[in-house]
Formats: structure tokens, sequence, C-alpha cells
């Protein structure tokens, strides 16, 4: 079981890349971009222990088609470099899924994921997921039983779904790596600082144990180490920080 705070970040060093957004294409089109992107990336940096590269951020539109040649041409990259040891993966939200609740229903929306799918089952990489009970509390989502298992957090009901619909699509050994989670501290319904606190110290003991339908230790990644003070969008994206822009603590936590 791995907890970590950031997108990419570990508090020993880094472990997981993102490529960027405008990079996706690139690298789909083209193997020589790959492998320059893994130089670069990867190869110019050996004192660091890499997990994973993910293939962009929760992407949506029309630059879904490049997801899986980009991973495709990455993979190859990484074998040639001899370093198949680094999973390639892309994360996701989750509006991947057609349904969700109850989590037995978990199905994949589009058609590009079932083949993102296929390549994990294939190098037995993770999917990469961004996990917000935050969001499906205050949208009024609700998970209830199904199948003999008891959800008692939406946390574990939005997971299993993810699994459910992940299984569906051909990949009953993908695991599932939580990218990104947390609980924004101010700025909208429920956002406290005592509710942040108790989600996020809640998780790092959750986690040990897994979920109803894959118990066993869960890899998550907290978002985030720092208040976004100047970052756009709805008011409660500045407050998923465990520090304060001037580093002071927002709230104690234990790790």
């Amino acid at each position: 079981m791995l907890i970590v705070v950031g997108v990419f970040a570990s508090i020993t060093g880094v472990q997981s890349i993102g490529v960027c957004y405008g990079n996706v294409p690139r690298i789909a089109s083209s193997a020589s971009v790959a492998a320059d992107w893994v130089k670069l990336n990867i190869q110019r940096y050996p004192g660091v222990a890499f997990r994973y590269i993910a293939v962009g951020n929760e992407i949506t539109g029309s630059t879904t088609q490049n997801i899986v040649p980009a991973m495709r041409n990455l993979n190859a990259a990484l074998s040639a470099a001899r370093l198949s040891g680094i999973k390639v993966s892309t994360a996701v939200r989750m509006d991947v899924l057609a349904a969700s609740s109850p989590p037995s229903t978990g199905a994949i929306r589009d058609a590009y994921m079932t083949q993102v799918v296929k390549i994990l089952a294939s190098t037995g990489a993770p999917l990469l997921a961004n996990v917000y009970p935050y969001f499906a509390y205050t949208a009024r989502i609700h998970h209830c039983a199904r199948n003999g298992l008891t959800y008692t957090n939406l946390f574990d009901a939005m997971v299993d779904a993810l699994y459910t619909a992940v299984e569906k699509a051909g990949g009953s050994s993908v695991p599932i790596v939580i990218s990104e989670t947390g609980w924004p501290s101010a700025g909208g319904t429920a956002a406290t600082v005592a509710n942040t606190q108790t989600y996020n110290q809640n998780l790092i003991n959750h986690v040990r144990g897994g979920t109803p339908k894959r118990p066993g230790a869960i890899d998550a990644y907290l978002f985030a180490i720092f208040n976004e003070n100047r970052k756009t969008g709805a008011e409660t994206e500045k407050h998923f920080g465990l520090f304060n822009p001037d580093k002071t603590p927002v709230y104690p936590i234990k790790f």
C-alpha cells in the first residue's frame, strides 16, 4: 500500500510522471518522438525510481483517440530502452463510465477506453483513476449494496464501479491506482477543514484494506500538497492542499 501526496509526486521522489496534454498527439503519431520523450524525461534521471507514466490527465474530446497509440509507442520506447518495468497508463475521471450506481452496474462509456483496458491487461499496468467522493456527494449521487456487497462510503463504491467496468471490458487482472483523491477545505458545500482532515485521515487508514469487491491494499495519491490560491475555476479547486502557499499546515495528518 502506497499513500502519496500530490498528483504525481511522492515524499521521497517522483514515482510517476505525466505526458502533457499537448504532447500526447505528437507521441501518438511518432515512435521516434516517443523514444525522444523517454530519453528526455526518464533516462536522464537514472536515480529516480519511476513507477508509472500517465498519458494525459482526464483527457476528453477528440484527443482521446491519441491515448491508445501514444501508450503503444511509449511501451515500445521503454522496451527498447530496457525499461519495461515502468508501466504506461492514463489518468481518468469517473465520467469514463456510462453507469456507476450501484457499483455492480459499472460500465465503460467509450470504445477507446476498452482498448486502453486491453493494453493495460497485456502489460500488467494499472488504470490510474481520479476519484473524488466530494463531487459525488455534492451531486447527490448515491451508491447502494448489490450482489451481496455492502458499501459504507462513496470511495469504495466509486472504485468498485471502476473495477466492475474494467472487468466487463476484459481487464479482470487490471489493478486500479488512485492517481488523485481529496476533499476541499473551503469554498463549497461540506468543504470544511474538519471534513477534509477526516476524509484524508480516514482514507490513509482505510486503503490498507481495499474495497468490498477487491480486498487488499490500494495505492493512492492524495491531492494535493498545497492550496492553489491562484487557480481558476470553482472556489473549491483552490482548497485541496495539506499546506497553505506560505507552507503552514492547513490541518495535521498522520501517514
